[in-house]
């Protein structure tokens, strides 16, 4: 049985903190999602989610309104990115250690192509597919979530849509022409 984000923060806080965890899991690709477009690559992103989980776990107490926990999160990791932001201002990393990483932030763009292509659409854009697909609510839903008519809401989603379909779309073509230029 499913239940809502509210009943879940409920139990957590009676003392079942295991079903964090079914929150973890309903939430971690937009969340992912979320953070990729907002920090410099695919691994900082993973280590931002995992920061911005763990934060939420260990404030959930400060949760006024547990409806409201997919929110929530995403202003934690917001805050969570704009540190990872600033502390690299301040900490620029060793250019052989960043070429090294290269490979894992290609493998991770290959292994997760639609969260990397609906990192990269406009907020607008991306804030109505989150909502829309990752937390399952509907275009009325939405709609009323972001204080929108129901039409801006379905027209945004068509073009998100179009905009990830090309992206996609661009990323297979890509791939179709890395494994033909290393085939002899």
């Amino acid at each position: 049985m499913d239940l809502t984000d509210k009943e879940y923060v409920e139990r957590c806080r009676d003392g079942h903190p295991e079903d964090f965890g079914r929150l973890v899991e309903r939430y971690q690709k937009p969340l992912f999602s979320f953070l990729a477009s907002r920090v410099e690559n695919f691994p900082q992103a993973e280590e931002a989610a995992q920061e911005s989980m763990v934060r939420a776990f260990l404030s959930l107490k400060k949760l006024r309104k547990p409806e409201s926990f997919y929110c929530w999160l995403l202003g934690i990791a917001g805050r969570v990115a704009k540190e990872q932001f600033r502390s690299g201002l301040r900490h620029q990393p060793d250019p052989d250690v960043a070429e090294a990483l290269m490979p894992a932030i290609s493998d991770s763009a290959e292994a997760y192509p639609l969260e990397a292509a609906i990192a990269v659409l406009p907020e607008s854009h991306r804030q109505v597919i989150l909502l829309r697909y990752y937390e399952g609510l509907s275009c009325q839903e939405v709609a009323t979530r972001l204080g929108l008519p129901l039409g801006t809401v379905t027209k945004t989603l068509s073009r998100a849509y179009a905009l990830l379909r090309q992206d996609l779309q661009a990323r297979e073509r890509a791939g179709q022409t890395v494994n033909q230029t290393e085939q002899p």
